[in-house]
């Protein structure tokens, strides 16, 4: 996710005059994984500084830390020595998952009194920030200076379009956001497995349904219903309402599961 978000703000600003985020700073924890930044945006090496371990050096260096990590890895890299001191009355944003900015801060060292925390925000967009086509939802924090949310609107307006959802909203959404893609891929590629069996090549069958999937998303943009669609596009005996009654009946109409279960989107 932060090479795909990198990937979006070095696209968006390459011809902006005076954007307002013009430097940027990467750290990866390996030697590999920041050679291939390095590579990967060798366009942009004048303006983009790649290190890896140096995690708390670049805190300092930064006014605006987006920390995109395994969310495993956040108590590691936010406790380190010095993190404290490095990101007193900065700005850092969260895209990890399951991580409040509660438990985030309680991985930031207090080394004395005086020491001010940094602004702590979630925000959640998805792997279409590379293409800058991200949905990106952000957790409403009434606390945040309107220059820092200005800051914020800014970051992810460059790569998608954003949503501002409360605290109890925002883990339904993030889900919606950053997993429903991966969860229709798995339907598309069955579509895709009966096209190539019925005799069409599987890349002439994502040209296809690509565009398709385009058509669909504008309808829904402009305010269409998904069940107003099914049966505008459903006639009696039809190919289609067949399919659509195939997949009803294979149970995968509703994403929850049973009462005793954890829901889908908290797992």
């Amino acid at each position: 996710m932060g090479s795909a978000i990198l990937s979006g703000l070095l696209d968006a600003t390459r011809s902006q005059s005076d954007p307002p985020v013009s430097s940027f700073i990467a750290v990866t924890n390996t030697v590999e994984s920041a050679d291939r930044l390095r590579c990967r945006f060798e366009q942009d090496k004048s303006r983009l500084l790649v290190r890896h371990g140096a995690s708390v050096w670049a805190m300092e260096q930064a006014d605006i830390v987006i920390l995109g990590c395994k969310p495993y890895m956040a108590e590691l890299i936010l406790g380190e020595e010095g993190a404290g001191d490095a990101l007193s009355g900065k700005f850092l944003v969260s895209v990890l998952g399951g991580k409040t900015p509660q438990v985030l801060e309680s991985y930031i060292p207090k080394n004395d009194n005086t020491s001010r925390g940094p602004y702590v925000v979630r925000a959640m967009p998805n792997v279409a920030a590379k293409v800058r086509k991200s949905m990106t939802i952000i957790e409403h924090n009434p606390t945040l200076p309107d220059e820092l949310n200005n800051a914020l609107s800014w970051i992810f307006s460059q790569i998608g379009e954003v949503k501002v959802l409360a605290t109890d909203q925002f883990d339904i959404g993030s889900m919606l956001v950053g997993s429903s893609m991966a969860i229709l891929s798995v339907g598309l590629d069955g579509i895709l497995d009966g096209c190539v069996m019925e005799g069409i090549r599987r890349s002439e069958a994502l040209e296809m349904a690509a565009q398709s999937l385009l058509g669909m998303a504008e309808l829904l943009r402009q305010g269409e219903q998904p069940a107003a669609y099914r049966e505008s596009v459903s006639s009696p005996r039809g190919a289609t309402i067949a399919g659509i009654l195939t997949v009803e009946k294979a149970g995968t109409e509703h994403g929850g599961c049973k009462d005793n279960e954890t829901r889908w989107y908290k797992e």
